[in-house]
């Protein structure tokens, strides 16, 4: 493992001890696992771990007087959504060694892929007068621990968000809108995004059912599966760069692009689909309607 060398001194590791996270789960705390394969973004985290922090020994480990001020804090990131946001912040006391209960409750519409939390210790001011070897800049982390959470199990899923299209520049009638990234070669958790408008009723109930979904909500999803498989597949197709010769790390947006393509139309080229996509778009159209077999049993 790399260790990040800092232009500055930190304080000797067991100045603070730090429990493990626990999940909050139907009141009961259980370990926090590697990863929640049952996990949806209606499911909001609720984690809590308490820090035990000798401060005046930091301090004085990291070069700084007694009175500089620091906190805790916790910062999450999260790549199927592309957001990172700090959970919270807790200033310590000035001469006190103290035990800090930490409690992050972060929404679920918010998350997807991996989940980073990182829990750190910083200077929350700028110092003037610092000693030569220690931190002067008001965010300088004086100690991190990082944890990670694989949400949606193993297998990565699709990475989905609720919002308020009012709040966009999307249609505000609009049910849904896919956001998919030009770079091929960028991880597909952080390169797609279905974003579902919460003020359309049968799009959110939709998705909200999913687990156990009526009638309705069996047509509402098929219609976005096969509307979001055909943005993915003329999206690939009016890349310059996409064809079956092109090399996609695992879990690229190119290699799952080129993974949907194979799958719905096997045996065909990509220079064969492009063709067809750019002289009869609306057939086309209907020919990826039918290879997702929409309203389909499957």
């Amino acid at each position: 493992m790399k260790r990040l060398s800092l232009p500055y001194r930190q304080p000797a590791a067991d100045v603070v001890r730090a429990d493990e996270w626990v999940i909050v789960m139907d009141d009961e705390q259980v370990p926090l696992p590697s990863h929640l394969p049952d996990w949806d973004y209606r499911t909001n985290l609720h984690l809590r771990r308490t820090v035990q922090i000798d401060a005046d020994a930091l301090r004085t480990g990291a070069a700084l007087p007694l009175s500089a001020p620091i906190s805790l804090a916790v910062v999450w990131n999260a790549s199927g959504s592309g957001l990172r946001a700090a959970a919270c912040r807790i200033p310590l006391k000035a001469t006190e060694s103290e035990s800090i209960d930490l409690e992050v409750l972060i929404a679920g519409a918010d998350l997807g892929g991996l989940l980073a939390l990182e829990t750190v210790i910083v200077l929350d001011e700028r110092m003037v007068d610092a000693a030569p070897v220690a931190a002067r800049r008001a965010g300088s982390v004086l100690w991190r621990e990082r944890r990670e959470l694989r949400l949606q199990g193993d297998a990565p899923q699709f990475p989905l968000a609720v919002v308020d299209f009012e709040r966009t520049s999307f249609p505000n009638d609009a049910a849904w809108h896919l956001q998919i990234s030009q770079n091929l070669s960028a991880a597909t958790m952080g390169a797609m995004l279905l974003l579902i408008n919460e003020r359309n009723p049968v799009a959110l109930s939709a998705f909200q059912n999913a687990a156990k979904p009526r009638p309705v909500d069996k047509v509402v999803l098929s219609t976005i599966y096969m509307d979001v498989a055909r943005t993915m597949v003329e999206h690939a197709l009016r890349s310059e760069e996409f064809s079956e010769t092109s090399e996609y790390d695992d879990e690229t947006l190119g290699a799952t692009l080129l993974a949907l393509v194979e799958q719905l139309f096997p045996g065909s080229s990509i220079s064969d689909l492009r063709l067809r996509m750019e002289s009869a778009p609306a057939h086309f159209a209907s020919e990826i309607q039918a290879a997702v077999k929409v309203f389909g049993d499957s």
